[in-house]
C-alpha cells in the first residue's frame, strides 16, 4: 500500500534568513495563516540557536521553512550559499526542513507595513519587524502551496 500524505494539522516554523536578523514566524495549515515571532540575532558567532531551540520548545512545529533566495533568473543570490550553511545547522534540531521561493517577501513586507502605518498605526517600522513580516510571507506562501 502507498504511503499516505499526512492530511493533519500542522505547525511550521517559517525562516526569512539574514546576515544579521534571521526572521521567525509561525504558521497553522488549518488556518493557512502565520503570525510574526520576531527575530532571531545573527552575528559573528552565529545564530543564536538558544533562542532559536526555546522558540521550537515552545510552539514544537512540525516542520521548518526557510526562504531561499534567488534571483528572478532562478540563480543563486549572493546569500544563496550562507542560507545553504544555515540549514545545515537547524538539522541539530531533529525537524524536517523544506525551502521556498523567497523573492520579493521583503519588499512585500515593507509595502504591508508602510500601509498600515499609513492607515493609522504609530511608530516607525524597525528592521526586526520587516524580517518578521517576511517569514510571515514565506509561511503563507508555503502553505498556499501545500493546501
Amino acid at each position: 500500500m502507498p504511503d499516505t500524505p499526512d492530511l493533519g494539522p500542522k505547525t511550521i516554523l517559517a525562516i526569512d534568513f539574514g546576515l544579521r536578523r534571521i526572521g521567525i514566524a509561525i504558521g497553522q495549515s488549518i488556518t493557512g495563516s502565520a503570525s510574526p515571532l520576531g527575530v532571531v540575532r545573527n552575528g559573528e558567532e552565529g545564530p543564536d540557536f538558544d533562542y532559536l531551540e526555546r522558540l521550537i520548545d515552545e510552539w514544537r512545529p512540525s516542520l521548518i521553512v526557510v526562504g531561499m533566495p534567488r534571483h528572478a533568473d532562478e540563480t543563486p543570490s549572493d546569500i544563496t550559499a550562507h542560507v545553504e550553511v544555515f540549514i545545515e545547522e537547524l538539522r541539530r534540531f531533529d525537524l524536517p526542513i523544506e525551502t521556498i521561493d523567497e523573492r520579493h517577501t521583503s519588499a512585500e513586507a515593507r509595502a504591508v507595513l508602510k500601509d498600515a502605518r499609513a492607515a493609522g498605526s504609530r511608530g516607525r517600522i524597525k528592521k526586526e519587524m520587516i524580517d518578521s513580516a517576511a517569514a510571515v510571507f514565506i509561511a503563507e506562501r508555503y502553505l498556499a502551496s501545500h493546501r
